[in-house]
């Protein structure tokens, strides 16, 4: 009954791909020699929408919760395995299930090495990235995480990606933007003093703009590191640059709100020794 179980979970695409393998292929490559085989089997069949019915509603979430831990047991030699039940999990109607995935997957990227990774983890990964703010928020807790085991130039796309985070579902979200300045912080060591001042700086002035002081706080932290990160950078350009900016944007603003946040952003950028004195002043 496993063959039938596996080709009613797989979505049409997997059908397609693997529509050349007769039963016995695809039995084999679900077989492995860490664990007793049953035991693989009955663990890869909780992702049987029948088991929901009859055993536990929440089985599928146990199953993905589980699933690094397998993973990790089985090696990454054997990740063929779990492939296509990790992919049947990804696409689980129960965003429940797909948030736990969203927290794990950094630590699953681990576990498989950065070439198994960048072939099934980073499309599941961009599928995250697009879904209920549940599931988006597993992949921001743990996006420098996540960033750091990609190749840099796959790094680099997602720069484009960041400003999306902006946007949540509820307005009133705040703790997301918050999550949001507390990740940028640990992003400006994975790029280079363009792309930060080119990317992460616009992201970083609108977090500083931020109705819920909380993030507003984050966020001076976030510049205060950002012009720490460029003035060590060369050319020493972009520091100056963002450093007119600041006083542009926020010294002369003309709400007092704004004038605030230029304050506390000299501040920070005192207090943490991110400039020399002299040219601080």
């Amino acid at each position: 009954n496993m063959d039938s179980t596996l080709h009613y979970i797989h979505n049409d695409s997997d059908l397609s791909t693997n529509s050349s393998f007769s039963p016995e292929e695809e039995r084999k490559s679900k077989v492995q020699d860490v664990v007793p085989q049953a035991l693989l089997d009955q663990y890869l069949s909780m992702t049987d929408p029948s088991r929901a019915q009859t055993v536990d509603t929440e089985i599928a979430k146990h199953c993905a919760y589980s699933l690094p831990g397998v993973a990790l047991t089985l090696g990454r030699q054997n990740w063929h395995c779990l492939k296509d039940t990790y992919e049947t999990l990804a696409s689980d109607m129960q965003w429940k299930v797909r948030r736990t995935l969203a927290f794990s997957i950094h630590e699953l990227a681990v576990i498989l090495g950065d070439q198994l990774t960048a072939g099934d983890l980073v499309p599941v990964f961009n599928g995250f990235l697009k879904d209920l703010d549940e599931v988006r928020i597993g992949v921001l807790k743990h996006l420098h995480d996540f960033l750091k085991l990609l190749h840099l130039d796959k790094r680099r796309e997602y720069l484009y990606q960041l400003q999306e985070f902006l946007v949540t579902d509820n307005s009133r979200n705040w703790r997301f933007r918050a999550e949001l300045a507390e990740q940028l912080i640990l992003l400006l060591d994975l790029y280079s003093a363009r792309d930060i001042y080119d990317y992460l700086r616009p992201i970083a002035f609108s977090l500083c703009a931020d109705k819920v002081s909380s993030v507003r706080w984050i966020s001076y932290k976030l510049v205060s590191e950002m012009v720490k990160k460029l003035y060590m950078a060369s050319p020493s350009t972009f520091v100056t640059d963002l450093m007119n900016e600041l006083v542009e944007k926020f010294c002369r603003c003309h709400k007092w709100s704004g004038r605030q946040t230029f304050v506390f952003i000299c501040q920070t950028i005192s207090e943490d020794d991110c400039l020399p004195m002299d040219q601080f002043a």
